[in-house]
């Protein structure tokens, strides 16, 4: 099997989702991006450093084989980060999907990986990290929202 329109559809989707971030988080300040709803939600610097952490285990440990360490925890909680780091990891950790899913062989799409004790093919959980991260940039679209109110410039195509 040819997972080539597999490759094209991957790609033009984490292009649009780093693009779509890179022009909500442009538009805020270090204090924005770290600024919280409320005690139980997550900044936008959290999510950002939540989508790195899971580019790490997903991509790099699962399909690249690197050993990692990850602590999921640590990663949750409030951070503060400063503007131009957040754009650096978003600009970096997609290119590396990208850079990847351009390179890799039809056989390691099929190859599998375990996730939460469940098999999962390489390709199937390529899918499931643009849809994870597409919920992040929903989230990511309404904290910039409440702090910018009216000011606020979608990012749509």
């Amino acid at each position: 099997m040819s997972y080539d329109f597999n490759r094209e559809w991957l790609i033009k989707k984490f292009e649009e989702i780093r693009g779509r971030i890179l022009k909500a988080i442009g538009q805020l300040d270090d204090e924005q991006l770290n600024w919280r709803p409320d005690k139980t939600s997550h900044s936008i610097s959290t999510l950002i450093k939540h989508i790195e952490g899971n580019i790490q285990e997903r991509i790099i440990k699962g399909i690249l084989l690197q050993e990692i360490q990850r602590n999921r925890e640590d990663e949750l909680k409030p951070m503060y980060i400063k503007k131009s780091e957040l754009e650096t990891v978003i600009q970096n950790k997609f290119q590396l999907l990208i850079d990847l899913i351009k390179s890799i062989t039809d056989e390691k799409l099929e190859e599998k990986q375990l996730v939460r004790n469940r098999e999962r093919t390489n390709i199937d959980m390529l899918y499931q990290c643009a849809a994870h991260y597409s919920e992040h940039m929903g989230q990511i679209f309404y904290i910039a929202k409440q702090c910018l109110k009216e000011k606020y410039k979608s990012t749509s195509l």
